[in-house]
């Protein structure tokens, strides 16, 4: 996998990427060539050509990310690709007329776009037909035995048979017996198996439980000096999936691991690219003021803002404001998380909720310094005691300032139960190790993505 932006990426992700932008730029390119013959070194150099293919090459790929055409993950069909593919290519279609029609200096030559469009269709899928073909084959996957028996090594089998993406074929992984030593003996005899085989093993995934006295060390040394990847299921599961898993997580994980170091010159930078977005983002949003607040107002009676009490950093309580969504009676019994199609929600708050409008305030509270602009979710001190004696490490997430949008948020969406603020903090805990101003920006990016496809609001 390849690690950009302190996050993981597969490799035949990233090389998907790169092809279809060649093939976009080459479709492109192909069809200046062909409509504008000899004319086509003056376009490309002295017309701005080349700088037009480059920006339609990146609107492809920009549109390509937005439909998830990069995230199989989130993909169940595969005719769903190219229903997918289909829909990029016909939305790219439309901006060009839109932007052409507005524009006309923009465009490269009479027919050339058109052109360009049907080289660039049948190019992608032909080449997605291609890539399936090719991801599919054994030369190209890793062999990989998990070694271990129970629910953390089933879950690793069940998430490697899914994810094509991440190029591992399971070649190994079976009950095993009851009794300690009988374990050892068959994971010792299972290794020993894999040595001296035309086709052997590439990598071996250590998912055991309860590793004291069961972890056949000679025959993985031997096997690592064979030149196999000897790799613990944490972190084989913290690069696919984005997460810190609590369960196996130790006090140790902590104390030795490369991250969670807050670093002064670190926060600084951040609170500066916070502060510069949030101001960036309030003078934006101000022409547009008016009209949420009257659509507020009339939605139903009651306050324009809604300012509500969050933990936020080193547990420290603040006020965070936003534009009222529910009914002023939401909370009579007490204070409840939001549900997905929330009842208390009016018409007006739902549509808030759903397009993150609501939280355009809390800009504000970024620019005081009560939160960052990236960051955990700040949490209600209601939640926060029942919260941290049912999940472990729930703490660490005050040890920096809670964020308008987080990693949790981008890859996971809002938790209304126990065991979904569970697997948020696991994001969470990601985000806390690996923090760096690349990543904020990353997130940033993806956080319009969320926005647009309407994911993880209730």
């Amino acid at each position: 996998m390849i690690r950009l932006f302190n996050v993981y990426y597969p490799t035949r992700t990233i090389v998907l990427l790169m092809c279809e932008a060649l093939i976009v730029g080459g479709s492109f390119l192909l069809a200046t060539v062909l409509i504008l013959g000899p004319d086509t070194y003056i376009c490309l150099n002295y017309e701005y050509g080349t700088l037009k293919i480059v920006a339609l090459t990146a609107l492809t790929l920009l549109l390509s990310y937005y439909f998830d055409l990069y995230e199989p993950q989130r993909i169940s069909e595969r005719w769903e690709i190219y229903f997918r593919l289909l829909l990029v290519l016909g939305f790219l279609s439309f901006l060009l007329s839109a932007i052409i029609y507005f524009f006309p200096q923009i465009d490269i030559a009479h027919y050339v776009l058109l052109l360009g469009l049907m080289f660039l269709t049948l190019g992608l899928v032909i080449w997605r037909s291609a890539y399936e073909w090719i991801i599919g084959r054994e030369i190209f996957r890793e062999r990989v035995y998990v070694l271990g028996g129970g629910e953390r090594a089933q879950s690793i089998v069940n998430m490697l048979r899914t994810r094509k993406d991440a190029g591992m074929e399971v070649i190994g992984f079976e009950t095993v017996p009851e009794e300690k030593e009988e374990r050892k003996e068959a994971f010792r005899s299972a290794l020993q198996s894999f040595r001296g085989r035309a086709q052997g093993l590439d990598r071996v995934i250590v998912a055991l439980e309860d590793r004291r006295g069961e972890v056949p060390l000679r025959e993985l040394l031997k096997l690592r000096f064979d030149g196999v990847v000897i790799e613990e299921a944490g972190a084989l599961l913290e690069r696919l999936t984005g997460k810190l898993y609590l369960d196996g997580l130790r006090p140790s994980n902590f104390i030795y691991s490369e991250g969670f170091r807050v670093k002064p010159s670190q926060q600084i930078a951040r609170r500066f690219v916070s502060t510069l977005a949030a101001a960036t983002g309030l003078l934006l949003f101000l022409p547009f003021f008016p009209f949420v607040v009257l659509a507020v107002r009339f939605s139903s009676p009651g306050p324009i803002f809604f300012t509500q009490t969050r933990v936020g950093l080193g547990g420290r309580n603040f006020r965070v404001i936003k534009f009222r969504t529910m009914r002023t009676d939401a909370e009579v019994a007490g204070a409840k998380w939001a549900s997905k199609d929330d009842p208390r929600a009016t018409k007006v708050g739902r549509f808030m909720r759903k397009t993150r409008i609501d939280e355009i305030p809390q800009l504000w509270n970024v620019l005081k310094g009560d939160m960052g602009f990236v960051g955990p979710r700040p949490e209600r001190p209601e939640f926060v005691p029942w919260l941290s004696e049912n999940i472990p490490y729930f703490d660490l997430r005050h040890m920096i300032r809670p964020g308008l949008t987080g990693w949790a948020q981008v890859r996971y969406g809002y938790g209304s139960t126990l065991e979904e603020a569970r697997e948020k903090l696991e994001y969470d805990l990601y985000y806390i190790k690996h923090m760096t101003l690349g990543l904020d920006l990353l997130i940033m990016f993806e956080t319009v993505k969320t926005i647009l496809r309407r994911r993880g609001a209730q």
